[in-house]
């Protein structure tokens, strides 16, 4: 076995562990987790998008904000994580405006910012919060996984050949299918019942977990970058790890705060939206 190999199985290893048993626990653990994913995004994103470079003014005030952010994230009020996010956001494109810069500033802010506060959102709830990012894991890493299997033994035709050559059509409609099945068996085997709402749902996150990737592969393609960084031995950074995962969060936790206003059901939680609580 290559060191290479050596170093990428352990920090395999040592991720999945610290990012189950957060999961596992809850609570303050898991919204660490999220506010830690949120800080390390944004870092890679900087970094690929040379914004120190382009805009230090505006790099340093994403800073204080993405922190401030994460701050709350971890220890703070959970319904004020969007207003921060919004106006965060609102004051880097005002920033840009007003003073030049790149686009890439608020975008970043945006990113980063929402995949924290989606992944921590989803948690929330006790058992339906536990049950609703398992769901979330379970279709993303069926997705992930049987897309490329799939898709290295159908081949067929490419699904975006100028973003990501190596993926096509057969495995992404490969990596649906077995995030349905693998949606559906896990809410039979947590809740003792399916239905057609659950089949809806894994195929909108799977979809939305192929884009996520197909957007992370995009960015570097555009700034000639390999990996997000080197943050992890053997992996490369966070943003490779989660590039379908945060696009899957994104999809989940924008739908369960469009479904409270319209159904009139205030502080609905992702695990209630999600099974029908």
């Amino acid at each position: 076995m290559s060191p290479e190999l050596k170093r990428r199985i352990v920090s395999g290893v040592v991720m999945a562990a610290v990012v189950l048993a957060a999961t596992w626990v809850g609570g303050l653990a898991f919204r660490l987790l999220a506010a830690a994913i949120s800080l390390l995004i944004y870092f890679e994103w900087s970094t690929i998008t040379k914004l120190t470079e382009k805009n230090f003014t505006g790099n340093l005030v994403a800073w204080v904000g993405i922190i401030l952010l994460a701050a709350n994230i971890a220890f703070g009020d959970a319904d004020m994580s969007m207003p921060l996010l919004s106006g965060l956001a609102v004051t880097m494109a005002l920033i840009v405006v007003v003073g030049g810069g790149t686009w890439w500033l608020p975008a970043g802010v945006v990113y980063s910012g929402l995949s924290g506060v989606a992944f921590g959102a989803i948690r929330e709830g006790g058992f339906s919060g536990l049950a609703a990012i398992l769901f979330v894991f379970t279709v993303v890493w069926a997705t992930d996984i049987l897309a490329y299997f799939v898709g290295r033994a159908l081949k067929g035709p490419k699904l975006a050949p100028r973003i990501s050559p190596g993926k096509t059509w057969s495995g992404a409609i490969g990596g649906t299918v077995s995030a349905i099945i693998a949606g559906l068996l896990l809410t039979l085997g947590l809740f003792g019942k399916v239905s057609a709402w659950i089949i809806v749902l894994a195929l909108v996150l799977s979809v939305a977990s192929q884009i996520g990737d197909l957007f992370e592969s995009f960015i570097k393609r555009r700034f000639g970058v390999k990996d997000s960084s080197k943050l992890i031995p053997g992996h490369g950074g966070v943003m490779d790890r989660v590039d379908g995962l945060v696009f899957a969060c994104f999809a989940v936790f924008l739908l369960t705060l469009a479904y409270g206003p319209l159904t009139g059901r205030a502080g609905v939680t992702v695990g209630n939206f999600l099974f029908g609580l």
